[in-house]
């Protein structure tokens, strides 16, 4: 099972998750991919994962990008799983404290209040070292104009790291790791 977790302001309509559903289902894995909506609120986006890890079944793999990231490296700690990193955010309540304010989403229009409140909610889930490097894959683009790629690369030291030149924060060559990403998580390309 890949439980793929969407960024900030973003949906399970953007690109990446779109294209890996797609991908799946071309396999006859669609029953094997999940994504929903995630709250701007960070405790509620973290209650609505572990309520489908709860569902999930046995180890399931996690598949994060920007928040998403984060958010996967929290759950991936807590529960001991195998995690996808897609130019994570790595201290996400520092580079969105700028973005306290009304917002809405790039894909559902839905507007909202991002707080303060929010931003403290990622500094108290922070994992400020990972235990196990090996369940970890990181992808990250040199190019990012959003995050540093060097943070992540730094945390995430030790594991599986792909840092491609160029590029930008949708990591552009998406398309081109969909199979090993499906072996990662243990099912077949």
């Amino acid at each position: 099972m890949i439980l793929y977790l969407h960024g900030f302001r973003s949906a399970p309509a953007s690109t990446k998750a779109s294209r890996l559903k797609a991908h799946m289902a071309a396999r006859d894995l669609g029953e094997h991919y999940w994504c929903e909506q995630l709250s701007h609120v960070p405790d509620e986006a973290i209650a609505t994962i572990e309520a489908a890890l709860a569902r999930a079944g046995d180890a399931p793999t996690l598949v994060g990008s920007s928040l998403g990231g984060y958010y996967a490296t929290v759950l991936a700690e807590r529960h001991g799983l195998k995690a996808v990193l897609v130019n994570p955010g790595v201290l996400s309540y520092l580079s969105l404290e700028p973005w306290i304010g009304r917002l809405d989403n790039f894909f559902t229009g839905e507007v909202f209040d991002f707080t303060r409140a929010h931003v403290d909610q990622l500094r108290a889930m922070e994992v400020a070292r990972i235990t196990r490097p090996e369940r970890y894959w990181l992808m990250v683009e040199t190019g990012d104009e959003v995050l540093d790629y060097r943070h992540a690369v730094e945390k995430y030291d030790g594991a599986r790291q792909t840092v491609l030149e160029g590029g930008d924060h949708s990591f552009t060559r998406w398309d081109d790791y969909l199979d090993d990403i499906l072996r990662f998580a243990g099912l077949p390309a």
